[in-house]
């Protein structure tokens, strides 16, 4: 049997470079050897390589998280080469990394969102109004980028100008909406045309994070994700329901997991990731897993899909 030459993207320059390439190291780890020839890339420092090599790669693999990896650009470069590659293209990556953008599209595709605001530097902002939305605690991102790197929740008004210090340091404009109180949870979505929406995760930081960040999401015992999700039947198909309706909004292609909140019986959508985590114990991998597909398999399925990609597109320029 003839090898696949798999190209491997992990490392980067964005503010996830770490994760990225500890991702990347469970991804080659489990990637087939006896099907794949795997060659690694760190778009920080082989770019050229990439580019001089790419006649002779059949198919790349995205592990890159945040700016220059999940947001169409990296997609951008690969699509240039012809080399197919996993995950969503270049409008799918962008608009998912765009929170301001994504939020509009969830409301126009009929999805609840928490309430919320924009805030670009030195534009003057009513706290009282902000107060109203409806009320602190209030959550403060980026517009763009992954992992609640310079994400807080803000519990009173004399916390919020730090956090939005914080936040513009990553981003020309800032979220603020409502923090809204219940189970977070987790849906994600495999294929490309005929989407499968995979099981519910439950995710559950410990006390002494009032929310899914950073630290909650890397720190080996800080979060315990349950999956299936501990909700009713009715809440678990809506939730499938919502990260296929997110997937599709989106423009979304191969894989995507959607992050919501259940308050008062009500699934909120927060906000979706198109190259989720990658590692055996990850979100997206834990979901596969309980639908029957193993983190080997996942991989081979991502890359089934790349391929089914690409070969549509063969057949549209062939056609036109």
């Amino acid at each position: 049997m003839t090898k696949l030459s798999v190209a491997l993207l992990s490392g980067g320059i964005s503010s996830e470079r770490d994760v990225s390439i500890k991702s990347g190291n469970q991804v080659y780890e489990a990637l087939d050897k006896a099907k794949y020839d795997v060659t690694r890339y760190d778009p920080a420092t082989d770019l050229g390589k990439l580019v001089a090599e790419a006649s002779r790669i059949d198919v790349a693999f995205i592990v890159l998280h945040g700016p220059y990896g999940e947001d169409g650009t990296v997609q951008g470069l690969l699509d240039l080469l012809h080399i197919p590659y996993q995950g969503s293209g270049v409008l799918g990556s962008a608009l998912a990394m765009d929170k301001w953008t994504s939020k509009r599209l969830y409301k126009e595709a009929g999805l609840p969102v928490p309430p919320f605001v924009v805030l670009t530097p030195g534009e003057a902002y009513d706290m009282a109004a902000l107060a109203r939305m409806p009320g602190y605690p209030l959550v403060v991102k980026p517009r763009s980028g992954g992992s609640s790197i310079g994400t807080s929740v803000v519990g009173s008004p004399h916390e919020l100008p730090q956090a939005l210090d914080r936040a513009f340091d990553y981003d020309p404009h800032v979220i603020v909406e409502a923090y809204l109180e219940g189970m977070e949870i987790t849906g994600g979505v495999l294929g490309n045309d005929n989407c499968q929406p995979l099981p519910i995760v439950e995710i559950l930081p410990e006390s002494s994070h009032s929310f899914f960040d950073y630290e909650a999401k890397y720190q080996a015992g800080a979060t315990r994700e349950i999956c299936p999700a501990r909700i009713s039947k009715r809440l678990s198909d809506r939730a499938q329901s919502y990260a296929a309706k997110a997937h599709r909004a989106l423009c979304c292609h191969g894989c995507s997991r959607t992050d919501m909140i259940v308050h008062d019986e009500t699934i909120y959508v927060l906000e979706t990731n198109t190259i989720p985590g990658m590692t055996p114990v990850s979100l997206f991998p834990l979901a596969a897993k309980a639908a029957g597909i193993p983190f080997s398999q996942l991989l081979d399925r991502l890359i089934e899909l790349a391929l089914e990609d690409r070969d549509q597109d063969v057949r549209q320029r062939e056609i036109s």
